[in-house]
């Protein structure tokens, strides 16, 4: 997982297919299964590697809005649900 960290931190992709093969070669399915799942989406991988540009921000906010949905299912309205989760927001913020 190390070697997948350098990738991302020097935006450098040509050491992924041998780190894939490594993952294969472990001997443990779930790194074998996570290096078929990268080899099906390769170009999205390799995009997400040289990019600069990441969907990280709003894929939290989204996590948060879906977290406080499924706490507060049925038992309070809209403006319940929005002060909980503009709250949560300022909570992230302060905090990461």
């Amino acid at each position: 997982m190390r070697q997948f960290a350098a990738m991302l931190d020097t935006r450098d992709v040509a050491p992924l297919p041998d780190w894939l093969e490594q993952l294969t070669a472990a001997g443990l399915p779930a790194l074998a299964s996570l290096a078929k799942a990268i080899r099906e989406d390769q170009p999205a991988v390799v995009q997400g590697i040289i990019t600069r540009f990441n969907s990280g921000v709003n894929e939290g906010r989204i996590t948060d809005l879906k977290l406080q949905k499924r706490i507060m299912a049925g038992r309070a309205g809209g403006p319940l649900l929005r002060h909980r989760v503009i709250l949560m927001a300022t909570l992230r913020r302060r905090y990461l």
